[in-house]
C-alpha cells in the first residue's frame, strides 16, 4: 500500500496593531508587514581610540574676531536672512529671504585675519612695524633704506 501524506494547512497568523485606544485599525487601512526583516542601517560609528583634535586658538589672537576667523555677516547683521532685519523674528506669515553672502549661516571671514585667526597688523599700515623696529635698533632701519636706493625719492 502507497502512504498517503496529507497536506498541513497553518492558519495564516497575522498580528494587528493597535492604536492609544485599543482600536484595531479599520480594513481599508494599507497593511505593512508584520514581521520584517531589519535593513541594513547608515549610522556611522567612530573609531574607540581616535582622540578629537580640538582647535587651537592662535597665539596672539586676532583682535576684531577673538581667534574664531569669522564675524557677523555686514549684509545680513548676522541674522542669516535679508529681510526684517531689525527683528529677532519674522513677522506671521513670511518666509525668509536667505542672505547670498554668507549662505544663511550669518558668518562671515574677519577682514583682518583673513579667516585665520592670527593677529595680523591693519594692512597698509606698515609704517607702524618700521616705527617699532627703528625704536629697537637704529641702525638695522638705516641699512635697510641704503640698500634700496631706488626706493628713496631722489631730490631732482
Amino acid at each position: 500500500m502507497a502512504a498517503r501524506t496529507t497536506p498541513i494547512i497553518l492558519p495564516a497568523v497575522q498580528l494587528k496593531a493597535t492604536d492609544s485606544n485599543g482600536v484595531t485599525p479599520s480594513r481599508n487601512s494599507t497593511y505593512l508587514p508584520r514581521l520584517s526583516i531589519p535593513k541594513p542601517s547608515w549610522i556611522v560609528r567612530t573609531e574607540s581610540n581616535v582622540r578629537r583634535e580640538k582647535r587651537k586658538k592662535p597665539d596672539p589672537p586676532c583682535v576684531i574676531c577673538n581667534g574664531s576667523g569669522r564675524v557677523d555677516c555686514h549684509h545680513c547683521c548676522g541674522r542669516g536672512r535679508t529681510n526684517f532685519v531689525h527683528l529677532e523674528m519674522l513677522p506671521k506669515g513670511e518666509w525668509p529671504k536667505w542672505c547670498r553672502t554668507c549662505g544663511g549661516s550669518g558668518l562671515g571671514y574677519c577682514s583682518r585675519c583673513l579667516g585665520t585667526g592670527e593677529y595680523r597688523y591693519i594692512m597698509g599700515f606698515q609704517f607702524m612695524k618700521m616705527e617699532n623696529n627703528e625704536s629697537k635698533d637704529p641702525k638695522k632701519y638705516n641699512d635697510q633704506t641704503k640698500q634700496h636706493p631706488g626706493s628713496a625719492n631722489p631730490e631732482i
